[in-house]
């Protein structure tokens, strides 16, 4: 009979320092075999919705955590049963034995595994995390250990090594280190209230603004919604039922909705750019009759053939085309250092919006492209993002933004700043209209864009101008010509 061994499978950083993930899904269940490489669950974390291979064969054992579940980075997972591996023969004595009566040579100390990614040799240093629980597989200091044997992970698995982070760094969450350098506070200065020693938003406004003391009135009393049912313990309980929806409250009228993952973290995101950056928008509304024409003739294009082309991949180029004019609208402000940095490449953001909230992937590159290369890089964006597969690459170093809020039939609005932007662009809705066209009413499509951008490092006249260019393009799409 085969020996068999537990081996632990652990939640992975799988979004640039992100410290949880919420498990979706899981797609195997107790008894099943998996193989390594193998797609066992779908996480979501305040980045992207991911999903996670195992990095060995064996059959599952164990699914530590229910569906809906907000899981700690570290904390094992899955359980799988694999089989044990030989153990290696006793040396046999050679010539250079130690001598009689000698103590044996001692025995290197063996580290501890990170499972599925082999023994470490060397000391690492791993993030100060409050304590999961004793599930740990531990290894014991008295019974004899076999030679280590090195486990070997598929090169095409994309579950990332944790980076060792020194001890002394504060935690805080990816939105909570950017609010803080937008105020210009010091992590290493703030005082965590946090489980685990964590920061949150309220103790970086409390570094960054100290309020005096005050006596709060007495809140009136509300009535409290009724429990939650609790998390079964890791290890005990049926398999993982069903990911929880919005659960009712104490009032049948009303039902609560857990703010998690993408929708937590956008609203975050926003709040610190709302405050931390002054926003000014400004509005124009522009005849894009010849533009939608032109749209239709590149839809018949061969060299457009098999793209989806819509006017919002000629908004793209415009956009892109008015940069160039006025690089200074590409850029962004470094609190900390207090300088405009100012970037000399487009990485071209589209708002979208997704069951699990907006999320705004990016084009890199985007002012390097040709038109088709763009329709079918929007066209790729726009799709993964639908289908809730943008990867959190895909969402890091926007420089500039576009919002299409026309796709809801709506005119225009005030767009808040990606944070760590400078500019996003309002598309609204595009229909006929009566407007003066050669000396007389006539219906034309028209539109309405709408620019916000920090006042701090844009003023009036430079947003002015980016707006103008834009919409002039858009006007009259012969100007790509002489303005590209």
């Amino acid at each position: 009979m085969t020996e068999q061994h537990v081996r632990e499978f652990t939640m992975p950083d799988v979004g640039e320092g992100l410290t949880e993930a919420e498990i979706l899904t899981w797609y195997v269940r107790p008894g099943d075999t998996v193989t390594d490489g193998q797609v066992v669950c779908e996480v979501e974390t305040a980045k992207a919705a991911v999903e996670l291979p195992i990095p060995f064969d064996g059959t599952v054992h164990e699914l530590r955590f229910p569906e809906g579940t907000t899981v700690d980075v570290g904390a094992v997972i899955i359980t799988v049963a694999t089989a044990a591996a030989a153990p290696a023969p006793a040396p046999a004595p050679t010539a250079a034995a130690a001598p009689a009566g000698a103590a044996p040579p001692a025995a290197p100390a063996r580290q501890p595994v990170l499972v599925g990614y082999g023994v470490s040799e060397g000391p690492t240093r791993r993030r100060p995390r409050a304590q999961v629980g004793a599930t740990g597989a531990a290894v014991s200091a008295a019974a004899p250990a076999p030679a280590p044997v090195p486990v070997l992970v598929s090169a095409s698995i994309p579950v990332p090594v944790p980076v060792p982070v020194p001890q002394a760094r504060p935690l805080a969450k990816p939105p909570v280190r950017k609010l803080a350098k937008d105020l210009g506070v010091d992590l290493a200065s703030v005082t965590p209230s946090g489980a685990g020693g964590i920061i949150s938003r309220e103790d970086v406004h409390r570094a960054a603004a100290p309020e005096p003391e005050f006596t709060a009135p007495e809140p009136a009393p509300v009535a409290a919604p009724s429990p939650a049912p609790a998390t079964p313990a890791p290890g005990s309980g049926p398999a993982p039922g069903p990911a929880p929806g919005p659960q009712p409250s104490g009032d049948a009228r009303v039902t609560r909705v857990p703010v998690k993952g993408v929708r937590r973290a956008t609203a975050r995101a926003m709040v610190a750019s709302a405050f931390s950056a002054p926003h000014v928008t400004e509005f124009v509304t522009v005849d894009v009759t010849r533009t939608m024409k032109l749209v239709e003739e590149l839809k018949a294009d061969p060299d457009m053939a098999g793209l989806r082309v819509t006017p919002l991949l000629l908004v793209a180029r415009a956009l892109l085309v008015a940069i160039k004019r006025h690089p200074e609208i590409n850029a962004s402000w470094d609190e900390v250092n207090q300088e405009i940095v100012l970037k000399h490449y487009v990485n071209l953001g589209i708002a979208a919006a997704t069951p699990r909230g907006l999320v705004v992937p990016n084009i890199k590159d985007a002012h390097l492209k040709t038109l088709p290369r763009l329709a079918g890089d929007l066209g790729e964006l726009v799709a993964a993002a639908k289908a809730g597969r943008t990867p959190p690459s895909a969402m890091a170093d926007g420089t500039v933004t576009i919002t299409n809020v026309g796709v809801f039939g709506v005119d225009t609005g005030t767009p808040i700043l990606n944070p760590g932007e400078a500019a996003i662009l309002a598309v609204g809705a595009i229909g006929p209209r009566p407007w003066a066209h050669r000396g007389k009413v006539r219906l034309r499509q028209v539109t309405t864009l709408a620019l916000s951008f920090d006042h701090r490092l844009v003023d009036g006249e430079l947003g002015s101008r980016v707006l103008a260019d834009v919409a002039a393009l858009l006007e009259r799409p012969k100007r790509f010509l002489t303005w590209s």
